[in-house]
């Protein structure tokens, strides 16, 4: 975590768009969507511990954020209904999940697409070797 991250001026939590709007100074808004939000958590239960254990958060389309809790000065917890709640989003990481938005979602559909895996909860996707 870094001292010298941007603080957001502004968080909106926009539930019926399913969009976490974050604006800096001087900045037009970022649109953060709580699917990445939620793939992209930094938690333990998704990055896992250490190099090569992250784990790809799958099924996770229509995931909502209930609630937004200020941590001290240098984050926010956010709460999801499946009941991911572990995930502190410092402000560097919520300052890189902007910036890197269109890299970093492209890389999670490539991953899940490698895996034959899907955004969607409501489709089990199975795989038969010939």
């Amino acid at each position: 975590m870094s001292d010298h991250a941007p603080r957001p001026e502004g968080l909106k939590l926009r539930r019926g768009s399913r969009v976490l709007e974050v604006s800096y100074p001087g900045e037009a808004p970022y649109a953060l969507s709580f699917e990445y939000l939620r793939v992209h958590s930094p938690s333990a239960e998704v990055r896992g511990h250490g190099p090569h254990q992250a784990v790809l958060q799958t099924g996770k389309k229509h995931v909502l954020v209930e609630t937004v809790r200020p941590v001290g000065h240098y984050a926010i917890q956010l709460v999801f209904d499946d009941g991911h709640d572990s995930g502190i989003y410092a402000w560097d990481h919520l300052r890189a999940l902007c910036i890197h938005h269109d890299a970093w979602w492209q890389d999670y559909l490539d991953r899940l697409a490698a895996a034959g895996a899907t955004r969607d909860p409501e489709t089990q996707v199975l795989q038969f070797d010939p």
